[in-house]
């Protein structure tokens, strides 16, 4: 049986509890163990590295050197790394060595919760099979991206709230490879109620099991 630890914590408007129950209920009806832990000790126990995946749900927290060093190193040696929104694209802010592994960095949301659209860029890919661009009501992400990493989804600022950025296109869902794990992340799912929004779903849930070995 696959394994899973799901690490929730930090800021408590994403609904990181909430998040990580819904997240861990997918899991384990595609078959994983899930182990669900509420403090970054978890990251620094040597066990995680015989894992299938690692979630992190850990909006601006903070993490200790030895458990990034582990981490990283089990993400390094195979194990899958995924996540969302902010839990996974604004972690750890302090670390680079944890925005190198997971390929992007939140730097803003103009406007904070508003409309936009996905632009699905890899309909040929597994994970976005079946889905077409959709309209979507959240904070759009505005990223420091690793140009290395494949992106499936995008979206196009308008400008309307921060005009410097009219016509920028950025990634919104991508996955890549650290060392022999594989990375997968998606900028949707702000909170309990957009993980339940059908394509946010769909595409999480898929890229989960992409990443997961």
């Amino acid at each position: 049986m696959r394994e899973a630890l799901i690490v929730w914590g930090g800021w408590a408007g994403h609904q990181p509890e909430e998040c990580a129950r819904l997240v861990a209920q997918r899991l384990e009806a595609e078959g994983f163990k899930v182990y669900v832990e509420d403090t970054t000790e978890a990251f620094a126990d040597p066990a995680i590295r015989d894992m299938s995946l690692i979630v992190p749900m850990c909006t601006m927290w903070r993490i200790e050197k030895e458990e990034l060093d582990n981490l990283v190193g089990a993400v390094v040696g195979g194990v899958g790394l995924g996540g969302f929104h902010g839990g996974m694209g604004d972690g750890f802010r302090e670390s680079i060595e944890y925005q190198f592994m997971c390929g992007g960095q939140l730097v803003a949301h103009p406007g904070d919760m508003i409309d936009y659209r996905v632009t699905i860029t890899r309909p040929d890919d597994p994970i976005m099979a079946g889905l077409g661009d959709f309209d979507h009501h959240s904070e759009q992400y505005y990223m420091h991206v690793d140009p290395a990493v494949e992106v499936l989804a995008t979206t196009t600022f308008s400008g309307a709230h921060a005009p410097w950025t009219k016509g920028v296109v950025m990634p919104v869902v991508w996955k890549k490879r650290h060392g022999a794990g594989r990375v997968f992340y998606s900028s949707l799912g702000h909170d309990a109620g957009e993980l339940e929004r059908p394509e946010v779903r769909t595409i999480l849930t898929r890229g989960l099991l992409w990443a997961a070995r």
